[in-house]
C-alpha cells in the first residue's frame, strides 16, 4: 500500500514539475517553428548522435589543463574516500529515522524506466508544440543520458567496486566478476537524475528555481547512500562525471548553431576546492 502511495505521489511531483516547466518555457518562446514535424525528428536525431560522438572524442583534443584537471578530479576523489566509511556509519546509524517515502522517491525518480519515460514525455511536448527550447532540454538529456550510460556500464564492471552493505571496505575491488556486489562503482541513480537535473537547470537564470531542481536531482544520490548500496565517493564522482558530460555536450549544441540559444550564454563553473578541513565541488554562476 505504501509502495503504491508513494508510486502516486511520484507520479504527481513529476507531472507537476514537467508542467511547471513546460509552461515556463512555452511563456519565454516567442516564435513556433512551422518545420515539419518529420523535420524536426531529423534534425534531433542528428544532433543527438553528434553530443555522444563529440562526448566521447572530445578527450583527443584535450590540453594540459584538461589532463591537469582530470587529475584533481581523481585526487580529490581518493582524498574524500577517507570518508566512506564515516559516512556510512552516519547514515546507517540515522537510517530509520530518514523518511522512508523520500528514500522510495529517490529510487523511483532515479529508475531508467521513470527517468527516460519523463524525458519522453518532454520530448513529445517538445515536438507536439514545436517548441525548440524544450526539444533542446530533451535532446541535451538524452545525448548526455546515453553517454553517461555507457561509460557507467562499462565502469561497473571493469572497476568493480565493492558495494557498502556487503561488509567488504571501501578499498574492495574484484574487476569483471559479474557479481552484484562488486558493482558500486559508479551510481546509476546518480548519474540520471543528476544529468537531468542538471540539463533542466541550465535552461533558467534563476538561482532559486535552479537551486530547487537541484535539490530534487540529489534526492537519489542521498537516498542510496541512506539505503547502504554506495559509497560517498561512488556519488561525488558520478555527480562529477553527470555534470562534465552535460556541460560538454550543451556546449558542442552552442558551437553547432543547433538551437536557439540565449544571447549571452551563461554557464555554472564546476570546479573542486581544496581548503583545510574542506572539501567540495563549487559552482560559479
Amino acid at each position: 500500500m505504501r509502495i503504491k502511495l508513494v508510486t502516486v505521489i511520484f507520479i504527481g511531483i513529476l507531472c507537476s514539475t514537467a508542467t511547471g516547466y513546460a509552461q515556463h518555457l512555452e511563456e519565454t518562446a516567442s516564435n513556433r517553428d512551422t518545420t515539419a514535424t518529420w523535420q524536426l525528428l531529423k534534425h534531433d536525431f542528428k544532433y543527438t548522435l553528434k553530443g555522444v560522438g563529440h562526448a566521447f572524442t572530445r578527450p583527443i583534443h584535450w590540453k594540459g589543463k584538461d589532463f591537469t584537471r582530470l587529475g584533481i578530479l581523481f585526487t580529490g576523489t581518493a582524498a574524500l574516500s577517507l570518508a566512506d566509511k564515516p559516512v556510512r556509519e552516519l547514515a546507517q546509524n540515522n537510517h530509520d529515522d530518514f523518511p522512508k517515502v523520500v528514500r522510495d522517491f529517490g529510487w523511483y525518480f532515479g529508475s531508467p524506466q521513470n527517468y527516460f519515460a519523463a524525458n519522453a514525455g518532454l520530448y513529445a511536448f517538445g515536438i507536439l508544440t514545436k517548441n525548440e527550447k524544450v526539444r533542446k532540454t530533451s535532446v541535451l538529456i538524452i545525448s548526455s543520458s546515453i553517454t553517461t550510460g555507457i561509460i557507467q556500464s562499462i565502469s561497473k564492471a571493469a572497476i568493480g567496486r565493492a558495494r557498502p552493505g556487503s561488509g567488504f571496505n571501501p578499498y574492495t575491488f574484484n574487476p569483471f566478476s559479474g557479481v552484484a556486489t562488486y558493482r558500486s562503482f559508479p551510481s546509476g541513480h546518480t548519474i540520471l537524475s543528476m544529468t537531468m537535473a542538471h540539463a533542466i537547470a541550465k535552461q533558467f537564470e534563476n538561482p532559486w528555481v535552479k537551486a530547487g531542481v537541484y535539490m530534487i536531482g540529489s534526492i537519489p544520490p542521498i537516498s542510496r547512500i541512506i539505503d547502504d548500496a554506495h559509497w560517498l565517493t561512488d556519488i561525488a564522482l558520478s555527480t562529477a562525471l553527470s555534470i562534465i558530460v552535460v556541460d560538454s555536450i550543451d556546449k558542442f549544441l552552442f558551437s553547432e548553431n543547433a538551437y536557439e540559444y540565449p544571447k549571452k550564454k551563461k554557464y555554472i563553473s564546476w570546479n573542486l576546492k581544496f581548503a583545510p578541513n574542506q572539501i567540495g565541488v563549487v559552482g560559479t554562476f
